[in-house]
């Protein structure tokens, strides 16, 4: 059995990790930077080690200091959470070599399914569609102008071991190919290494789709069922909730059969995702598969009762999974919105600085993923996400209520966030009807932004020059009674609690 568990991410993630750990009875432990030193996963931990400076690729991408940390602690595994080190094969081959178990599928499977080109010629092997495209990198321009004439415009160029919409350019016409191709694999060699680039017939209007998959060392394999994320901004994801509003029982169960089928093609260990786009005849097909823990696992818990990372860990230890595809059902619905530190009205640029208030959302169907308390000083070395606010309700009208109530309570002060823009979303009309597709934000993007209504900041406004003026009155009181004339008209108190005092400015 695993007894210790060094955890390898910072956040959010790390704390979720660390609390399905205390609930297994395993010690964990963390690994921060100099500047996380007073980062909340620091102190939920077990024990603590700083394995460098704040910069990630000094620290929480130093693996053989983070491998250093994990043999001095004496730990028995190592979780990557998401991001950082998580699909690293390299990574997941050296803590095997350690004598260590790494919380994730095989480095060969992390090998294949994070190289686009690869795993599209394995969909393609074990009957998975994909999107119509190439099947190797384009070697040159001449190349590139052949194979879009044949594919048709438009269409998207993609970096092969990309992620995260880097190395990423669609093409509507000749005029901007080449320029286009050119700056795609200009960021695919800055941001992976790597400038191969490939082409995809771009779907228009498509849905984002993914299939929650877990597979232990038995050779079981099964989905939870699907995650509508077609909230986009950028290609980052912003919303996601369960059921997708597009599916149908039907589709819900070919698109899963091909889920575990894509998984099992390359034997698949673990917990990962195979995301899919669905365009509008629901005709669907293989986008890429993440062979870790998604940021949007907690709806798929929420609706299914099912903890992810204790599934993780068990399957880790060699046992088989504790229920089969039948026993799994979908219970009512649950929406996740990420809470960023970010400024909407200043293109979404990252917000990070001191947080002086924070208050978060309580009270049936909510959950909160969290790392940020009162007095903790957001970074600006890493990514900007504060929290995850999850909610779940029987239906999908109740659950967009259910948020909208949540974002309504959810105060942070001292740094600017996504939650006023996360509230718009939920006032859309689109979305509130579930006629939404990865172009929503851009096609509502006014609306989004419109600060004309009044929102928390109206609210912090009211409650500030109220302060104001009540200060001002108790400073007349003082005033008047060290001069001998006990008056206490100016207060503004009450003895009855019903009378109230308006104020008008």
């Amino acid at each position: 059995m695993i007894k210790k568990i060094l955890v390898a991410n910072r956040g959010e993630i790390a704390v979720r990790v660390m609390r399905s750990c205390r609930e297994l009875g395993i010690s964990s432990v963390a690994v921060y930077s100099e500047i996380d030193r007073k980062a909340m996963h620091v102190r939920y931990a077990n024990e603590a080690y700083c394995v460098g400076p704040a910069p990630s690729n000094e620290s929480y991408l130093n693996s053989e200091k983070i491998l250093e940390v994990a043999k001095k602690a004496k730990v028995d595994a190592i979780h990557p959470g998401y991001g950082f080190l998580s699909e690293n094969a390299e990574f997941a081959r050296k803590v095997a070599e350690a004598g260590m178990i790494f919380i994730g599928p095989s480095p060969e499977a992390i090998l294949t399914m994070g190289d686009k080109l690869t795993a599209r010629q394995k969909m393609v092997e074990n009957g998975v569609p994909v999107v119509p495209g190439t099947k190797e990198p384009v070697k040159d321009e001449d190349e590139l102008i052949q194979t879009v004439e044949s594919v048709g415009y438009p269409v998207m160029l993609k970096a092969s071991a990309g992620g995260g919409g880097k190395g990423m350019r669609l093409v509507r016409s000749k005029e901007e190919l080449i320029s286009s191709y050119r700056m795609a694999k200009s960021e695919a060699s800055s941001s992976f290494g790597d400038d191969a680039v490939y082409v995809e017939k771009y779907i228009e209007s498509p849905h984002h789709i993914e299939f929650q998959i877990l597979a232990d060392t038995h050779g079981n394999t099964i989905h939870l069922f699907e995650r509508e994320c077609s909230v986009q901004r950028r290609h980052q994801k912003v919303v996601e909730e369960t059921p997708s509003p597009l599916m149908t029982p039907e589709l819900r169960e070919e698109m899963g059969k091909q889920a575990v089928m894509a998984a099992k093609s390359v034997n698949y260990v673990g917990a990962g995702t195979v995301e899919f786009l669905v365009d509008n005849n629901r005709n669907f097909y293989f986008l890429e598969m993440n062979t870790r823990l998604q940021v949007e696992h907690p709806i798929t818990e929420r609706v299914t009762g099912k903890d992810l990372v204790k599934a993780q860990i068990l399957i880790a230890e060699g046992r088989p999974l504790p229920y089969k595809q039948e026993d799994l059902h979908q219970n009512g619905h649950a929406i996740e919105c990420r809470i960023y530190a970010e400024d909407h009205r200043n293109n979404f640029m990252p917000s990070p600085g001191l947080v002086t208030h924070i208050t978060e959302p309580l009270g049936l169907g909510i959950r909160t993923d969290g790392y940020v308390y009162e007095g903790y000083e957001i970074p600006y070395h890493y990514d900007p996400m504060i929290s995850k606010l999850i909610v779940w309700a029987p239906t999908r009208n109740e659950a967009i209520q259910r948020m909208k109530r949540a974002l309504y309570e959810y105060k942070i002060t001292g740094v600017k966030t996504s939650i006023p823009f996360l509230a718009r979303i939920m006032e859309t009309k689109d979305f509130y009807e579930g006629k939404y597709d990865t172009h929503f934000i851009e096609k509502n993007l006014d609306t989004l932004l419109d600060d004309s209504g009044c929102d928390g900041a109206c609210e912090d406004i009211a409650l500030f020059v109220a302060y104001l003026d009540y200060t001002e009155k108790m400073k007349k009181r003082n005033a008047n009674t060290s001069s001998g004339d006990g008056s206490n008209k100016t207060s503004g108190w009450k003895d009855f609690a019903r009378r109230k005092n308006v104020l008008r400015f």
